[in-house]
């Protein structure tokens, strides 16, 4: 009986590992479908930035509780150990070469754990000068680890600094 307990749980727990992992490739799977041609990969070190702020309001005679709300990242872009420009708010990223763009969310998936960001999807809305980004139609932000808040926020106002990285792969149309 013992035994057969054993193996129960054993196939228990293996289908729940499988079922996890193909909702997670499935989720991030959305992201990193792509549909153009990679014209970089740049990996970021830098933070999630946070602040501290009352959250929406539901109803008027009640006060407010805070809550940690994301304001910009901060990151800086690097490839072959080199820093090779800035992501910032907007969301923005600005190449040394003088290209940049900005862009909006199309898409989410969760990050790996729940200390992690999201995975993006992002469409370009805004191209500045002339260099590798100057063609990018799509980013996606894939591999993050951290940048997401952990405890109360107790203070209006006051901001948080979460370390994060990932990998930001910017795409060109294929037509």
């Amino acid at each position: 009986m013992i035994g057969v307990l054993k193996l129960t749980v054993a196939v228990v727990c293996l289908v729940g590992a499988w079922l996890v992992a193909k909702v997670s490739a499935e989720s991030t799977g959305s992201i990193v479908a792509r549909a153009g041609a990679v014209i970089a990969t740049f990996h970021a070190e830098g933070a999630q930035i946070y602040q501290c702020r009352p959250e929406s309001e539901k109803y008027p005679s009640e006060p407010r509780a805070l809550s940690w709300q994301f304001r910009e990242p901060v990151a800086t872009l690097i490839a072959d150990g080199k820093s090779i420009g800035l992501h910032s708010a907007g969301p923005s990223w600005d190449h040394i070469d003088g290209s940049g763009v900005k862009a909006r969310v199309v898409s989410a998936a969760p990050g790996e754990t729940a200390n992690d960001i999201a995975w993006l999807r992002l469409d370009t809305i805004e191209h500045r000068g002339s260099g590798v980004l100057s063609e990018a139609a799509t980013v996606e932000r894939i591999n993050t680890k951290g940048g997401m808040t952990q405890g109360p926020c107790e203070t209006a106002g006051a901001y948080l600094s979460v370390p994060y990285s990932a990998d930001y792969v910017f795409l060109r149309n294929n037509s």
